[in-house]
Protein backbone atom coordinates (compact mmCIF):
# COMPACT_ATOMS: atom_id res chain seq x y z
CA UNK A 1 0.00 0.00 0.00
CA UNK A 2 1.23 3.33 -1.00
CA UNK A 3 0.53 6.38 1.58
CA UNK A 4 1.36 9.90 1.35
CA UNK A 5 0.45 12.98 2.91
CA UNK A 6 0.54 16.38 1.47
CA UNK A 7 0.40 19.53 3.16
CA UNK A 8 -0.96 23.20 1.57
CA UNK A 9 -0.53 26.54 2.86
CA UNK A 10 -2.35 29.94 1.69
CA UNK A 11 -2.66 33.37 2.43
CA UNK A 12 -4.78 36.31 0.98
CA UNK A 13 -4.90 39.46 1.65
CA UNK A 14 -8.33 41.95 2.58
CA UNK A 15 -9.40 44.30 -0.17
CA UNK A 16 -12.72 46.22 -0.39
CA UNK A 17 -15.68 44.10 -0.70
CA UNK A 18 -18.30 42.74 0.73
CA UNK A 19 -18.03 38.64 1.11
CA UNK A 20 -15.19 36.20 1.14
CA UNK A 21 -15.64 32.38 -0.53
CA UNK A 22 -14.08 30.12 1.90
CA UNK A 23 -14.14 26.36 0.59
CA UNK A 24 -16.46 26.97 -1.57
CA UNK A 25 -19.04 28.71 0.23
CA UNK A 26 -19.89 32.61 0.19
CA UNK A 27 -19.71 34.57 3.50
CA UNK A 28 -21.11 38.23 4.14
CA UNK A 29 -18.17 40.13 5.44
CA UNK A 30 -16.91 43.26 5.91
CA UNK A 31 -14.08 43.03 2.90
CA UNK A 32 -12.76 40.77 0.27
CA UNK A 33 -10.23 38.69 -0.60
CA UNK A 34 -7.71 39.89 -3.21
CA UNK A 35 -6.41 37.11 -5.55
CA UNK A 36 -6.17 36.31 -9.39
CA UNK A 37 -8.90 33.60 -8.94
CA UNK A 38 -11.87 34.27 -6.26
CA UNK A 39 -9.17 34.07 -3.78
CA UNK A 40 -10.41 31.23 -1.43
CA UNK A 41 -7.79 30.24 1.11
CA UNK A 42 -9.13 27.19 2.32
CA UNK A 43 -9.31 25.59 -1.38
CA UNK A 44 -6.04 26.63 -2.70
CA UNK A 45 -4.39 25.43 0.73
CA UNK A 46 -6.36 21.74 0.12
CA UNK A 47 -5.61 21.62 -3.56
CA UNK A 48 -2.18 22.21 -2.81
CA UNK A 49 -2.16 19.38 -0.28
CA UNK A 50 -3.27 17.15 -2.92
CA UNK A 51 -0.60 18.14 -5.36
CA UNK A 52 2.03 17.97 -2.56
CA UNK A 53 1.43 14.13 -1.78
CA UNK A 54 1.59 13.34 -5.49
CA UNK A 55 4.61 15.10 -6.19
CA UNK A 56 3.40 17.51 -8.22
CA UNK A 57 3.99 20.96 -8.05
CA UNK A 58 1.53 22.86 -6.51
CA UNK A 59 -1.45 25.19 -7.81
CA UNK A 60 0.71 27.75 -9.30
CA UNK A 61 2.51 25.37 -11.55
CA UNK A 62 -0.99 23.71 -13.15
CA UNK A 63 -2.91 27.15 -13.04
CA UNK A 64 -0.43 30.00 -13.70
CA UNK A 65 -1.68 33.14 -12.02
CA UNK A 66 -0.24 34.75 -15.21
CA UNK A 67 -2.68 33.21 -17.50
CA UNK A 68 -5.68 35.94 -17.86
CA UNK A 69 -8.09 32.85 -18.41
CA UNK A 70 -7.67 32.11 -14.60
CA UNK A 71 -8.84 35.71 -13.86
CA UNK A 72 -12.11 35.66 -11.35
CA UNK A 73 -11.65 31.73 -11.97
CA UNK A 74 -13.67 29.85 -9.21
CA UNK A 75 -11.05 27.92 -6.87
CA UNK A 76 -13.04 24.72 -7.48
CA UNK A 77 -11.65 24.04 -10.60
CA UNK A 78 -8.20 23.54 -8.78
CA UNK A 79 -9.51 21.19 -6.86
CA UNK A 80 -11.22 19.38 -8.89
CA UNK A 81 -8.11 19.46 -11.43
CA UNK A 82 -6.16 18.03 -8.09
CA UNK A 83 -8.82 15.57 -6.95
CA UNK A 84 -9.08 13.89 -10.93
CA UNK A 85 -5.33 13.71 -10.84
CA UNK A 86 -5.10 11.76 -7.27
CA UNK A 87 -7.48 9.65 -8.88
CA UNK A 88 -5.46 8.99 -12.41
CA UNK A 89 -2.82 8.40 -10.50
CA UNK A 90 -4.50 5.75 -8.59
CA UNK A 91 -4.87 7.18 -5.86
CA UNK A 92 -8.16 7.94 -3.28
CA UNK A 93 -7.91 10.79 -1.12
CA UNK A 94 -8.51 9.47 2.49
CA UNK A 95 -9.32 12.64 4.21
CA UNK A 96 -8.54 16.05 4.11
CA UNK A 97 -7.81 18.50 6.89
CA UNK A 98 -8.24 22.19 6.31
CA UNK A 99 -7.70 24.74 9.19
CA UNK A 100 -8.71 28.85 8.66
CA UNK A 101 -6.98 31.57 10.41
CA UNK A 102 -8.82 34.62 10.68
CA UNK A 103 -10.48 36.44 13.54
CA UNK A 104 -13.19 37.39 11.15
CA UNK A 105 -15.37 36.01 9.54
CA UNK A 106 -16.77 33.58 11.83
CA UNK A 107 -16.48 29.99 10.67
CA UNK A 108 -18.06 28.08 12.76
CA UNK A 109 -21.57 28.47 11.55
CA UNK A 110 -20.15 27.84 8.00
CA UNK A 111 -17.74 24.94 8.75
CA UNK A 112 -20.51 21.91 8.16
CA UNK A 113 -21.51 23.16 4.73
CA UNK A 114 -17.63 24.36 3.79
CA UNK A 115 -16.71 20.37 4.30
CA UNK A 116 -19.99 19.47 2.58
CA UNK A 117 -18.34 21.55 -0.83
CA UNK A 118 -15.36 20.02 -0.31
CA UNK A 119 -16.28 16.48 0.11
CA UNK A 120 -18.90 17.29 -3.21
CA UNK A 121 -16.19 18.49 -5.22
CA UNK A 122 -13.66 15.64 -4.55
CA UNK A 123 -16.09 12.94 -4.50
CA UNK A 124 -15.73 11.30 -1.05
CA UNK A 125 -17.91 11.09 1.94
CA UNK A 126 -18.16 14.20 4.27
CA UNK A 127 -16.65 12.03 6.97
CA UNK A 128 -13.64 12.01 5.41
CA UNK A 129 -13.24 16.53 5.27
CA UNK A 130 -12.59 18.66 8.21
CA UNK A 131 -13.08 22.14 8.09
CA UNK A 132 -11.98 24.50 11.17
CA UNK A 133 -10.58 27.12 12.16
CA UNK A 134 -8.61 29.09 14.91
CA UNK A 135 -7.43 32.74 15.74
CA UNK A 136 -3.73 33.77 16.15
CA UNK A 137 -4.69 35.67 19.11
CA UNK A 138 -4.76 39.54 17.65
CA UNK A 139 -1.14 38.55 16.38
CA UNK A 140 0.07 39.30 13.02
CA UNK A 141 -1.65 39.85 9.78
CA UNK A 142 -4.93 37.88 10.69
CA UNK A 143 -4.76 39.17 13.94
CA UNK A 144 -4.65 42.56 12.55
CA UNK A 145 -7.79 41.63 10.30
CA UNK A 146 -5.67 42.00 6.99
CA UNK A 147 -6.20 38.47 5.60
CA UNK A 148 -6.82 34.93 6.12
CA UNK A 149 -4.43 31.97 5.96
CA UNK A 150 -5.48 28.61 5.72
CA UNK A 151 -3.07 25.38 6.12
CA UNK A 152 -4.48 22.08 5.08
CA UNK A 153 -3.70 18.27 4.93
CA UNK A 154 -4.21 15.64 2.67
CA UNK A 155 -3.45 11.74 2.68
CA UNK A 156 -3.69 9.85 -0.34
CA UNK A 157 -3.72 6.09 -0.30
CA UNK A 158 -3.30 3.47 -3.44
CA UNK A 159 -4.09 -0.02 -2.37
Amino acid sequence: MDIRLGNGYDVHAFEQGDHVILCGVKIPHTAALKGHSDADVGMHAITDAIYGALAQGDIGRHFSPSDPQWKGAASDIFLRHAGQLAQTMGFQISNVDCTLVCELPKIGPHADAMGQRIADILGIETSRVSVKATTSEQLGFTGRQEGIASIATCALVKP
